[in-house]
């Protein structure tokens, strides 16, 4: 019984943990659950390696998933946006706000399109401002009935390389390419204004001056985005992450599972 009272001692402190609202907070409440398994075990089995072995499960459940689904995921090779009405932004949280920040922030509206990537439908609204020489955009993504909005603010230098600040809330399921640098925030920054501050940052850390920055064309930012995921998937072709199976499709090889679990137990961290 006194084992037992500790263990449930534990859960409550942890479940009152995960209520708050600050963050480290939170996160303290996942440790806490985390010890909560590894005193479960210890108990029942009397043994510091069965504790620690129920710790090491939690973060190989991504495996399941992998080994399941995404192993025998087949992906079109060429992806197409197509131009698409944007679905209502009340299913989407801070979409509204985001849209109005950026509109207030004097980026003009261009464009919405869309594709359905790995299951998941992904709606984006393009922004652009000339003088800041940058594309914003707000995409809308919806899977299994979950529905979430970020911001992407993109600016291209004249080498060819192009610069991005996201909010986007989990870690990239493929390798950028060395010509694209992404600079990934919490997803709590989700205010136009930090974020945009934040991209001004990006482009100081790489040493590109706004006066050098080319002007985005409004009637190819489609055409932009497209060749940029081929690039992508060419890059992570080379890498070994994915592999042909012959039908104009790809799937994740061995390597790249490992990657996407790496990138799973990344997020676990970083979201709990």
């Amino acid at each position: 019984m006194h084992n037992f009272l500790i263990v449930l001692a534990f859960l409550v402190i942890g479940l009152a943990l995960r209520s708050c609202r600050t963050l480290l907070f939170r996160k303290l409440g996942a440790f806490t659950f985390l010890l909560v398994i590894f005193l479960t075990l210890y108990f029942s089995c009397g043994s510091l390696c069965a504790g620690f072995a129920g710790i090491g499960i939690w973060f190989f459940l991504p495996w399941y998933d992998l080994l399941t689904r995404v192993n025998k995921q087949k992906i079109p090779l060429k992806k197409r946006l197509n131009l698409s009405p944007p679905p209502s932004e009340e299913y989407f949280p801070n979409a509204s706000r985001l849209i109005r920040e950026i509109q207030e922030a004097e980026f003009d509206h261009v464009i919405d399109s869309g594709w359905d990537w790995v299951g998941m439908q992904q709606h984006f609204r393009f922004f652009w401002n000339p003088e800041a020489m940058s594309v914003a955009a707000v995409c809308l993504c919806e899977q299994e009935q979950v529905a979430f909005a970020f911001v992407t603010i993109s600016s291209r230098a004249p080498d060819g390389r192009s610069v991005h600040t996201t909010n986007y809330p989990f870690s990239p399921s493929l390798k950028h390419s060395p010509l694209a640098h992404w600079d990934h925030l919490p997803c709590e920054r989700n205010h136009f204004e930090a974020i945009y501050q934040d991209h001004q940052r990006h482009l100081q850390k790489l040493e590109i001056t706004s006066d050098s920055l080319l002007m985005p064309d409004p009637d190819a930012l489609l055409l932009q985005v497209e060749e940029e995921m081929q690039r992508q998937i060419d890059h992570n072709l080379e890498c070994g992450l994915i592999r042909m199976t012959g039908d104009g499709c790809f799937q994740y090889s061995t390597k790249g599972l490992f990657f996407l679990w790496f990138q799973s137990v990344k997020d676990m961290i970083r979201l709990c």
